[in-house]
């Protein structure tokens, strides 16, 4: 055996789900297990388990799964990258514990948020509340033996608008590292109507024809772009398998050089861990600086193999951990160009915003994404709205044609889905400019 480790993790969470202003659920989960890795030969053995305190069995378990695989199909000895003790530092502080409100508060301000969404020429509304505390214990081979917990809020709406046979919905949500304050530094009302006025006005918007065109990407989009196109290309697992057109591209330009983008687990936003799933510490990784490809996100096997730093290795509670995003964004131009001066620079395109949704090759570097909406641009001017509009092409075509970033960086949060696990996630840019990508009805 040549290393193990050990994570354990207790949860407490409650979720409540409102359909159209009645309750569908309201539920409280008790969690607790562990999960154990044995290296044995190059080859890896794991457990999980729901009894969090006998993991020396689980680790005789995992020791015998390495052995065993190891004498079916031999591989190389694997090299771990070195980490050091986490400093567990600047932890989200949390204001108003979301254990102190009552389960008929909680439900009563979901009723009001979800109330606000009953505008006229809505027919159906759907709100969610979440909310988690974590503890995650880590223990190692090495001697390291670490522990954080975290509180994860949130909430989102969604609206459904029809008229004449035609449905189309808006959707607006907010997740944090926070406790119950998220709902004032957020204004989940106002977020609400917004919801619910962009599926109503979506019902009147035309379909755009397909295209070749300038666009420019709300902070929404462009954050998807950077985490769908560009994030699950750098993530090494995918480079070691042959499956990124990044690789073997550290150091070279692969974007126009107003790009700059990182992956930041120190951020206090919804993808914020202190230390990953392998006990190392979160920092910021620049992944491309002014359009040169900077580094890989990596777990402690794969940036032995490819060198690098390892901070990216998570996973769904006592899942085996991969490599993941964080916190993925674009950088904002310190002399960014505003909104405003970016339309006259498009003069006529198209502008996207938000996002449905789409799917991403990472090996061919080909991707869809579905916007919620969007605008035609003429003379510099915002006109027809659209709906069913998609945004399709190649990373390094769109990468290579940027020009323009703004200064107006917003994050968006969610969770990221990646070898059947979802964790939590936010991307997220300023405005920027493509001088030509592919539009088309997203169907």
């Amino acid at each position: 055996m040549d290393f193990y480790d050990t994570r354990i993790i207790r949860s407490v969470s409650t979720a409540i789900v409102l359909d159209n202003g009645e309750i569908r659920e309201v539920s409280n989960n008790f969690s607790s297990g562990a999960a154990v890795r044995v290296l044995s030969g190059g080859t890896w053995g794991f457990v999980s388990q729901d009894n969090p305190e006998d993991t020396g069995t689980a680790l005789k378990s995992a020791r015998k799964l390495a052995e065993a695989a190891k004498l079916k199909s031999k591989r190389d000895n694997v090299k771990l990258g070195p980490i050091e003790k986490p400093s567990l530092r600047n932890l989200p502080h949390v204001k108003e514990k979301p254990e102190d409100i009552s389960i008929e508060d909680k439900v009563k301000l979901l009723a009001e948020i979800e109330k606000n969404a009953r505008i006229e020429g809505i027919k159906s509304t759907n709100a969610v509340y979440s909310e988690a505390r974590v503890t995650v214990n880590y223990s190692n081979s090495e001697g390291l033996d670490c522990e954080y917990s975290l509180n994860r809020v949130g909430f989102a709406i969604s609206a459904v608008a029809q008229s004449e046979g035609i449905y189309q919905i808006g959707r607006e949500s907010r997740f944090g590292v926070t406790g119950f304050e998220l709902f004032k530094i957020h204004d989940a009302f106002g977020l609400a109507r917004k919801a619910a006025t962009t599926a109503v006005e979506l019902l009147s918007a035309s379909t755009p024809k397909g295209g070749t065109f300038p666009v420019i990407l709300d902070q929404e989009l462009a954050g998807v772009f950077i985490h769908e196109a560009v994030g699950h290309a750098v993530e090494a697992d995918h480079v070691l398998e042959g499956n990124s057109i990044l690789a073997g591209k550290i150091g070279e330009q692969i974007a126009s050089p107003l790009i700059t983008a990182y992956d930041d687990p120190s951020l206090h936003e919804y993808g914020y861990y202190p230390f990953d799933d392998e006990g190392a510490e979160s920092r910021k990784t620049a992944l491309i600086e002014k359009g040169v490809l900077k580094s890989f996100l990596h777990s402690r096997e794969t940036a032995g193999k490819l060198g690098g730093t390892s901070r990216n290795s998570r996973a769904q509670g006592y899942s085996r951990p991969i490599i993941r995003m964080s916190n993925t964004f674009i950088a904002p131009a310190d002399d960014g160009m505003k909104f405003d001066e970016m339309l006259g620079e498009l003069k006529n395109g198209i502008y996207l915003t938000g996002s449905r949704g789409g799917q991403v090759n990472p090996g061919e570097g080909v991707f869809q994404f579905n916007a919620e909406r969007g605008f035609l641009v003429k003379d510099g001017e915002l006109t027809t709205p659209l709906r069913d509009v998609s945004l399709s092409g190649h990373t390094l075509e769109i990468l290579n044609n940027v020009g323009a970033v703004g200064n107006d960086l917003e994050l968006n949060s969610g969770r990221c889905g990646k070898a059947g696990q979802l964790v939590p996630v936010t991307d997220g840019a300023p405005h920027v400019f493509v001088r030509k990508a592919t539009v088309g009805g997203s169907g």
